[in-house]
């Protein structure tokens, strides 16, 4: 009488972690500090606050589904500023779908992308490796069987496209991609982001570029959209659907506010799904949204506190655990040996909780190729980070 699908997931990550270092209790002389989850807790700006109390009358009305008039236009208005689009590629009434952050859009993807034919083979599901929990869950629960493609430092951190064959793109239904990539910080470039587009309309798959962390990044050049590559090839959004969040760009993860922008067949689609299954985004919710996807004084600002916070990492740890300044994201990955036995110690004696790379990884035969990483969310304040570095380089 359940659903068997529910059952073949595997615990997330941090239950899995929570099991790892139960029954170790950190020194009491050591302040505890939790780097294992990509939340951000820089403080968003103050107009948040002052514009969500600012519509409290409106907490007694549903809100529309497809998000107001003002949102809409705002974030089309960002993709156009950010991605130097051309005006009118984005229309905010038909290519604009909101969502409870990124995860709601990436989660609800799968459900209008594939379609299985019970008379035949699974339809496919490409994700990278490591990859964010939701693509896995998304995709079996809508039916398809997840490929999980390598991607290593031999494959500079982004799944290898040369190894897709023929057959197995015609078999796929929908594709998840993530540049700047959690947990590497790979971005992808151009070139990468054009050949995954090109592969989607010609085996007529989904494309979902899960760009949440676009907005974070160590270079001065921001990293490239997959906007830009529909763009260039004519402007039509066919076969790609691409997911942005407040959550990492503005520091506001409570907040959970999101957006899909797609053709408006997709967003359509997506649309109609969620008046079946989500709680709309209330209005002073979208009220504080708007302002924040107009507003880039406050991510000039976030964007500086993360770069000062891998200095600070490189200054600790340059020339160990083949560290390496990510391109894009918040995270380290670091290579300790074995994740889990550094994750233990780092708990039990440092007071410093991170993550083992292999709980984001799905391995095979042999190894796990994440088996000898963690990952560090540089996510709490400058004096926090500095302290918490300085207890992973001593123990470790």
């Amino acid at each position: 009488m359940l659903n068997q699908r529910i059952e073949g997931l595997r615990d997330y990550p941090f239950r899995r972690l929570a099991d790892l270092i139960s029954g170790a209790t950190p020194a009491s002389n050591r302040p505890p500090i939790d780097l294992a989850v990509g939340e951000p807790r820089h403080q968003p700006p103050a107009f948040v606050g002052d514009l969500i109390d600012a519509r409290r009358d409106s907490w007694n009305r549903y809100p529309p589904i497809n998000g107001t008039p003002e949102f809409r236009a705002a974030c089309a208005a960002w993709l156009t500023r950010r991605y130097k689009l051309p005006a009118g590629m984005i229309d905010p009434e038909t290519m604009i779908a909101p969502s409870a952050g990124s995860r709601e859009s990436l989660y609800m993807a799968a459900t209008i992308a594939i379609n299985p034919d019970e008379a035949g083979p699974k339809p496919l599901a490409l994700m990278p490796n490591p990859f964010y929990q939701v693509y896995v869950g998304a995709s079996v629960l809508a039916g398809a069987e997840p490929v999980f493609l390598a991607a290593t430092k031999a494959s500079g951190f982004l799944p290898d496209l040369d190894a897709l064959t023929p057959e197995m793109l015609d078999r796929t239904q929908i594709m998840y991609l993530c540049t700047p990539a959690n947990p590497q910080g790979a971005v992808a470039d151009f070139a990468y982001l054009e050949r995954a587009l090109k592969l989607a309309r010609k085996h007529d798959f989904l494309l979902v570029s899960d760009e949440c962390y676009s907005e974070i990044y160590s270079t001065d050049v921001a990293p490239t959209g997959s906007l830009e590559i529909a763009a260039a090839l004519g402007g039509s959004l066919d076969n790609l659907l691409v997911c942005h969040t407040l959550s990492k760009r503005s520091s506001a993860p409570g907040l959970r506010s999101g957006f899909s922008v797609g053709s408006p067949q997709a967003i359509n689609l997506l649309n109609r799904l969620r008046a079946y299954s989500c709680a709309a985004t209330p209005f002073p919710t979208s009220d504080a949204a708007t302002a924040l996807w107009s507003d880039e004084s406050h991510v000039d600002e976030t964007r500086a506190l993360y770069r000062a916070k891998f200095d600070i990492a490189e200054r600790l740890l340059a020339g160990r655990f083949d560290f390496y300044r990510p391109q894009g994201g918040f995270y380290l990955w670091l290579n300790v040996g074995d994740g889990e036995v550094a994750t233990r110690r780092l708990w039990a004696e440092g007071g410093v909780k991170v993550l083992p790379g292999a709980y984001l990884t799905k391995h095979g035969e042999g190894p796990n190729p994440s088996q000898p990483y963690i990952r560090i969310a540089l996510v709490t304040d400058l004096a926090s980070t500095e302290e918490a570095l300085t207890r992973v380089a001593a123990l470790l």
